[in-house]
């Protein structure tokens, strides 16, 4: 029956059922709870845009633009750029890009701590004012992070050099009980 149309206009039948792109439209918008938590996210993001604007809107207007500014012509080419240099390293590449990845994170969350915090932080926190080392701190992360991922390394190279020398060995085994070839 393939090639044959089919329908009504054919002299088919139709036969009852769902449509036929409703399996389709089903597949790409979800099952009734993802759609009802989608709705729900929707719901409480518009709820904290508005609790967020209605102080300083011009703020916060700025300072998305300013994001995406900084974003898009600064740090995407350096990134970019970041992510070509390491082509050196080449299958190790991930064992400098992730404890960096992660430092930078670090970097990011504890920056206004590092540069300093602000007046009202000693009365909010109990700290003492000033830098209290957290730039220090950072740099001691960053060269554990460093280490543990050196380690890392240095225990797959030893492991995978072990197992390479007992694959070659099992190679040889099996070459030396094999009967000669007769000719």
């Amino acid at each position: 029956m393939k090639g044959r149309a089919q329908g009504p206009a054919a002299g088919g039948r139709m036969e009852a059922g769902p449509a036929q792109g409703a399996g389709r439209m089903r597949r790409s918008v979800g099952s009734p709870l993802q759609i009802v938590l989608l709705l729900a996210s929707f719901v409480i993001t518009g709820y904290a845009g508005v609790r967020l604007l209605a102080d300083d809107w011009l703020g916060v207007a700025v300072w998305f633009v300013g994001a995406a500014l900084l974003h898009d012509l600064v740090l995407l080419p350096l990134y970019s750029l970041a992510d070509r240099v390491p082509g050196l390293a080449g299958r190790y590449v991930n064992h400098l890009r992730i404890p960096a990845l992660l430092s930078l994170l670090l970097l990011l969350v504890w920056l206004p701590l590092i540069v300093g915090p602000a007046d009202r932080y000693p009365k909010l926190t109990g700290r003492p004012e000033g830098n209290n080392g957290y730039a220090l701190h950072w740099l001691w992360l960053t060269v554990a992070l460093f280490v543990v991922s050196g380690l890392w390394l240095a225990v797959r190279t030893v492991l995978s050099r072990r197992s390479m020398r007992g694959a070659r060995q099992v190679r040889r085994s099996a070459t030396k009980d094999r009967p000669p070839d007769s000719h």
